[in-house]
């Protein structure tokens, strides 16, 4: 017989990236009591990851859990990114409704739209949350009619189109019903929860059902799923079976050695848990997302969520530099290849392919941040390697035409500069498709249709035309006929021209030709980017020549060189500036950028070769 369980709710936050969410989990941990008075918390405390706290991004979506006049409620944060859609596509199968969190100034976004069509579809309660109320340009009516027009465009049914719209500042813990009231606390927010998202439901004596939605892992005790329990009752020491959803052939026998609950920031050991909860479980080896583990005579699989497919795809190759393996722990195609796999453990929209050779694997993600994200984590741990530039992943339709990744891309720029953004974005392919008016404080809204590929490389370029105002904001929107070639890049590189340590002298020379990415003192190589060039093509230069000594004094002799500060390129802006025959080299210490043929004269007649053909 199906139960409500009246002491769970499951819940998830969700919102366009950088709208508050995991400040917003801060304030409701603090005030259900989850943190003594005087302890001292780090700000967005479920921001755990270094890279996650350094960019102000949430990239995994974690569990935390709450108590509020007897009730527990589960909340997950969820990752606003697009790139990481692939974490809130999932998580929402473990929660019966959802926060939608807006900015009272930013209003509805690209984002925003992906995951409230996402939680419609799976016909989860909607709380609208308008956040940011005290900013000073704050316009939270306005925010309210936005939402709503989305709501509508997304079909949403009657009782969703119903849902209830609160007020917050997650800054200062305050939530109000109405903008008139009195902030107090987060009071308000908590009995919206109570009231409108429901019980979870089920039978606690019918066979055991759970479903698998997210992975965690841990070096001491190996994989850890983590899910809700559907239907029965779930215990440690309780024989499963494993099924896996999208191939019903797999199936085996499993034994849970130890289950847990979430509380607060931690997870307390627990015998057994019933109907509505979420747990997570440790000791079966090859549990993966979309596993469904059941009890009795004949187990079926539930239902999961297709993950969208990747869009973009790099190739992470061993490091075959002059200077490769000098600071680097983990190196060979072995460690590489192990590592990548581990990956695939946790993320479940990469996907990574063994290619003709042992020394490079392709690796497909749903963006440049998703890819670069991995590629900084591996940094951090020691391994060093190459990376070609991203390239979006082309299909073909039934009559043999090649599809290609198209994206909306929503522009905020002041009006001075929107005639360069759409000359910009023109070239890169990108069809203007709506202008709005300029705003109050002069800016306007661009929206265009532009292939994926277009927008590879572009973000460096846009911030500078917009001396750094301009906003961008991407949603994928499907696959569409491949609309033709483009140039990535209109600038060569300057190459240097034979292995070394640059010196001033030759780097002052090399300065007149374009824009240098080292100093003096550095280690080059033959074949090496050291620089941007003025031109189109690409120059060589020798960054390592020293003065000849004459006996001649001359009356400027001693006059000390002036060199222009080098360009210090971030991990994103050396994946963006590599062209189609260059790589980028990834050291724990360094970022170097190179040719894939370092050799001048291979280079020539590759070169000799493509225009012949």
């Amino acid at each position: 017989m199906k139960i409500r369980r009246e002491d769970v709710r499951n819940v998830a936050i969700i919102a366009h990236v950088d709208h508050g969410k995991t400040t917003l989990v801060d304030q409701l941990l603090r005030q259900s009591g989850v943190f003594r008075e005087n302890q001292a918390v780090q700000e967005r405390v479920m921001d755990s990851n270094d890279i996650e706290r350094e960019r102000g991004i949430t990239i995994l979506s974690k569990n935390t859990a709450v108590h509020y006049n007897g009730v527990k409620i589960n909340i997950v944060d969820t990752p606003g990114h697009a790139d990481f859609g692939g974490e809130v596509e999932r998580v929402l199968k473990m929660v019966d409704g959802v926060i939608l969190l807006v900015d009272a100034f930013e209003g509805a976004m690209p984002q925003t739209k992906f995951v409230l069509k996402k939680a419609l579809e799976l016909n989860l309660r909607v709380i609208v949350c308008i956040n940011k109320i005290d900013r000073p340009e704050a316009r939270p009516a306005e925010v309210i009619d936005e939402v709503l027009e989305l709501l509508m465009d997304l079909d949403a049914s009657e009782e969703q189109l119903d849902s209830p719209f609160l007020y917050a500042s997650a800054k200062t813990g305050v939530a109000m019903l109405d903008l008139s009231d009195a902030p107090e606390n987060m009071a308000p927010l908590f009995e919206t929860i109570l009231k409108y998202i429901p019980a979870p439901e089920g039978d606690p004596d019918a066979d055991t059902e759970m479903l698998i939605s997210t992975i965690d892992y841990n070096e001491y005790v190996g994989r850890i799923g983590v899910g809700k329990v559907e239907n029965g009752t779930i215990s440690v020491n309780q024989e499963l079976t494993l099924l896996n959803h999208h191939d019903p052939t797999k199936r085996h026998k499993v034994k849970i050695s130890k289950l847990y609950e979430f509380d607060g920031l931690q997870k307390v050991d627990v015998t057994s848990a019933t109907v509505g909860s979420i747990v997570a479980i440790s000791g079966i080896s090859d549990i993966h997302i979309g596993d469904t583990l059941a009890s009795g005579d004949d187990p079926k699989a539930i239902p999961f969520q297709k993950i969208s497919e990747p869009t973009i795809a790099m190739n992470f190759m061993v490091n075959d530099s002059p200077l490769a393996g000098q600071e680097g722990k983990y190196v060979t195609s072995r460690h590489l290849r192990d590592r990548l796999y581990r990956e695939l453990n946790t993320d479940v929209s990469l996907r990574v392919e063994d290619t003709d050779t042992t020394e490079c694997f392709k690796v497909s993600g749903r963006g440049e941040l998703h890819l670069s994200v991995l590629i900084e984590n591996m940094r951090r741990e020691g391994y060093e390697f190459a990376v070609s530039k991203p390239e979006v992943l082309f299909r073909t339709d039934e009559k043999g035409h090649k599809l290609e990744p198209m994206e909306t891309a929503y522009v905020d720029v002041p009006e001075e500069f929107s005639g360069t953004i759409i000359q910009m974005l023109s070239e890169r392919k990108g069809e203007l498709t709506n202008m709005s008016s300029p705003a109050s404080d002069g800016t306007v809204r661009l929206e265009f249709q532009i292939p994926s590929r277009g927008l590879i490389g572009f973000r460096g370029n846009f911030l500078t035309s917009t001396k750094g105002t301009g906003i961008l904001n991407t949603s994928f929107e499907g696959y569409a006929p491949y609309k033709g070639d483009f140039p990535y890049r209109k600038q060569g590189s300057l190459i240097a021209f034979e292995a070394g340590e640059t010196v001033t002298y030759g780097l002052f020379s090399a300065q007149e030709r374009g824009t240098l990415f080292v100093g003096p003192g550095e280690k080059v190589y033959a074949g090496m980017v050291v620089g941007q060039s003025g031109k189109s093509e690409d120059i060589e230069l020798n960054v390592c020549k020293t003065k000849h000594l004459t006996n001649t004094r001359s009356s400027n002799a001693d006059e000390a060189l002036k060199l222009t500060p080098p360009r210090i390129l971030s991990l994103e802006q050396a994946l963006e500036f590599i062209d189609k025959d260059e790589l980028l080299e990834v050291t724990p210490k360094s970022l170097r950028i190179r040719k894939k043929l370092l050799d001048t004269r291979e280079r020539k007649r590759a070169a000799f070769r493509s225009q012949q053909s």
